[in-house]
């Protein structure tokens, strides 16, 4: 009797472990069996990443590229400066218009647009006079302002100047964003020729309380070239001191007319395209 009792106490665990095994399988097999039940991923089809609306509305472009497109709004066609009036008292603007083109009115002061803008691009043209005189900062000065927040140059300047064999600083140059964005390569050309901006200006933004909660940015085609590469401003340009911001919703135009002693540079061919 101790012989068979000792034997069977030896297959026991064998048992033991058999039922143990067993007990196991049906979970597995009922695991694989969900698996293969689960359903397959519909196949990917190309109509899955296409969008249809809104669809973009139709433009014109212009017949050359610099001619304004049919939802441009026309700042000076070489007839009137009735989009202008004088930055320092609202009057109509007083600069000079002749055969087609705008030519400044240093004794008069700097010219802002009627209407106020938000973000958008810009075409202007622009010529230094072909007798130009001086040196650096001096030599056909003058400016875009992309924003005007007030009297005089406040603001957000674009730099025009005669870079031509002139030297001067660099964030000072012409297709500077003024002393703060140094343009990547210079394409000037010489005085007496056409220049072009093609620019994309992007306005700051601002909370309720003043702070800044999202900066300038300024992309610049200067003579078909790229000069700034979406730049973020650090603030308003300044002659004197640091850049900083402060709150406004929409904002004019404004082009300088600078108190050096060379000859006013002109312009033409001036629209812009709103992109709010």
């Amino acid at each position: 009797m101790r012989i068979q009792f000792s034997r069977l106490l030896a297959f026991a665990p064998l048992v033991a472990m058999g039922a143990h095994l067993s007990a196991q399988q049906p979970v597995a097999a009922t695991q694989g069996a969900e698996r293969q039940t689960a359903p397959a991923p519909a196949a990917a089809k190309p109509q899955d990443t296409e969008v249809w609306e809104p669809v973009p509305k139709v433009v014109t472009p212009g017949a050359n590229n610099t001619a304004p497109p049919s939802d441009a709004i026309v700042l000076f066609d070489g007839k009137n400066l009735d989009e202008w009036m004088s930055a320092q008292d609202k009057a109509p603007a007083k600069w000079v218009v002749a055969s087609g083109v705008l030519t400044v009115n240093k004794d008069v002061g700097n010219i802002e647009t009627k209407r106020t803008f938000r973000n958008y691009q810009l075409h202007i043209e622009w010529k230094i006079p072909e007798n130009i005189t001086g040196t650096g900062q001096a030599r056909g000065n003058s400016g875009v302002f992309l924003a005007s927040t007030g009297p005089g140059d406040a603001g957000y300047e674009l730099q025009i100047l005669d870079s031509y064999n002139n030297k001067t600083y660099v964030n000072g140059q012409t297709g500077s964003i003024y002393k703060q964005g140094i343009p990547l390569v210079n394409p000037s050309r010489k005085p007496g020729e056409w220049q072009t901006y093609d620019v994309v200006w992007t306005t700051p933004i601002f909370d309720a309380d003043g702070s800044l909660k999202a900066p300038a940015y300024i992309t610049v085609f200067f003579n078909g070239v790229l000069v700034q590469n979406h730049f973020e401003l650090k603030g308003e340009t300044r002659y004197i001191d640091q850049p900083f911001y402060k709150k406004y919703d929409t904002a004019l135009i404004k082009l300088q007319a600078h108190g050096d002693h060379s000859e006013p540079i002109s312009f033409r061919n001036i629209w812009v395209r709103e992109l709010n």
